[in-house]
């Protein structure tokens, strides 16, 4: 018998001692996270008082003011730089100077007007024109180019423009087709002469052109070089440099710093081992500000960009406050995303907690249009794929949750839209640390004045709040942190 009670007693023990390593994990609190909430948050941050959060601008920083109070009021604890909520960054910006001269065989172009500068670079350049029609090989191979500036007639042929913001994005496309082949034909400048598609587009591009180029200290492209000029000037002009002209430009750029800022909160985890690693919740607060007028509103409030993740991560962060997980969990509202991932790159490389503790990170981009049933997760295959952890937790928590059908298209590397780019995860990713993206992906409405509060879905942003909410919980609360997969490595 007191061989019987002493294994007995053993056996409690050896369950007491496991119960201990591996304590029992409550459910998500999915009810904390509710459609009036959401709806609340986001008229608010949405609405035009916030004049579109530019980024650089005292809206930005209005906005993120906001944001702090309602972090304090959801039970968060700062967890930006100094104590406080906020980590500040130097946003550098380039731009081309007024005071730049361009012209052809002694006319003045307008800069702005007659000609854009389609990238951000000083030069100074008096070369001959070769006109090259619309720069096929054969009618390549027949021309020196070798000095001089190349002038072509652009076509829209082979360029996919079933894309999003296609007037916007058109020169940028016509460049990616034809510079890498007549620089290296030793072309010193590029002159693009307009076809109908980049002669609608040029009031559309003007605002972006001229505004400039945009990044953080320490990044390619924060002090400018010299580079080849490319120009585009309107299809009247073309007949005047088939033969004899000259192209005669002085490009001056310009150079600013403005202040962005990223907004960051915590929710301390409650395992004594696991608490000092993170999972990262991911967004960003700024838009377009103000802008060029579409009908009556000039005002790009960006509700679904990125209205509805902004909002989706403080009711996540109210469900951790009310019920903590294990790890820790981190809250990052990323400034100047819409300048080129700024806020993100600088948080990536300048974490205010450690890096290597930051175990995931879940950004979210668009969470609140289209169809009610259908999402997307990006980074869920390869060569986007760096953690096949990380996204086994994702798609278990959707199909235990709001089990939406996933296109899959949008990540594959072919996309015309390239969307795993253009989002505060990227950085994340190329440092190493496992990184997807909740997106219900782009509409119409995308970087117009249109995208308003009054067009979000409510209930499907609710869903998708739920999914990366639950992908979250499981992260905050695994036994082991999601593994990085070996050898990942983009197409670009």
């Amino acid at each position: 018998m007191r061989l019987l009670a002493t294994a007995g007693i053993l056996l409690l023990s050896l369950a007491s001692s496991a119960q201990k390593k591996t304590p029992s994990v409550k459910p998500p609190l999915v009810s904390a996270i509710t459609e009036a909430d959401l709806k609340k948050d986001l008229f608010a941050m949405a609405d035009d008082h916030f004049r579109g959060r530019e980024a650089g601008t005292l809206d930005e920083l209005r906005v993120s003011a906001w944001w702090a109070d309602q972090m304090k009021a959801a039970g968060l604890k700062p967890a930006g730089d100094d104590g406080t909520w906020f980590q500040f960054f130097t946003m550098k910006r380039n731009r081309v100077s007024r005071a730049s001269t361009l012209g052809i065989s002694g006319r003045s172009l307008a800069l702005w007007t007659d000609v854009l500068v389609a990238q951000t670079a000083p030069a100074s350049i008096s070369a001959p024109v070769v006109y090259a029609g619309t720069a096929t090989k054969t009618e390549l191979d027949a021309l020196d180019l070798k000095g001089k500036a190349v002038a072509v007639q652009v076509s829209a042929d082979q360029i996919n423009m079933n894309i999003s913001l296609p007037a916007r994005r058109y020169p940028g496309f016509v460049q990616r087709k034809y510079a890498q082949d007549l620089l290296a034909r030793g072309a010193v400048a590029i002159i693009f002469i307009a076809d109908a598609t980049g002669e609608a587009s040029w009031s559309q591009v003007v605002p972006a052109m001229s505004r400039g180029s945009y990044n953080i200290e320490g990044e390619p492209g924060a002090t400018v070089a010299t580079r080849a000029p490319v120009l585009w000037v309107h299809g009247a002009l073309g007949e005047s440099l088939r033969s004899g002209a000259t192209l005669n430009a002085t490009i001056q750029v310009e150079s600013f710093d403005y202040p962005s800022v990223n907004i960051v909160g915590r929710v301390e985890g409650t395992d004594r081992a696991l608490k000092s690693e993170y999972v990262l919740f991911s967004s960003h607060q700024d838009h377009d500000g103000v802008r060029q007028p579409y009908g009556t509103d000039s005002i790009y409030n960006g509700a679904d960009d990125n209205g509805t993740v902004s909002v989706a991560l403080l009711a996540a962060a109210r469900a951790f406050h009310k019920q903590p997980g294990r790890r820790s969990a981190l809250f990052v509202w990323h400034g100047a995303e819409e300048r080129g991932l700024l806020g993100s790159k600088w948080f990536s490389a300048h974490p205010t907690v450690r890096k290597e503790s930051i175990v995931a990170v879940l950004n979210g981009d668009m969470i609140g249009r289209n169809n009610a049933d259908s999402a997307a997760l990006l980074g869920m295959q390869a060569p986007h794929r760096n953690s096949s952890d990380l996204v086994r937790m994702a798609l278990e928590a959707n199909n235990e949750g709001p089990r939406f059908r996933l296109d899959t298209l949008w990540d594959k590397p072919e996309h015309v839209e390239g969307w795993y780019f253009r989002s505060d995860h990227l950085p994340y990713a190329r440092a190493g640390i496992p990184a997807l993206m909740y997106t219900t992906l782009l509409h119409p409405d995308y970087h117009t004045p249109m995208d308003e509060a009054a067009a979000i879905d409510i209930r499907k942003l609710r869903r998708m709040t739920e999914w990366m909410y639950r992908t979250g919980w499981k992260v905050a609360n695994a036994e082991k942190r999601p593994a990085a997969d070996p050898g990942f490595k983009l197409e670009r």
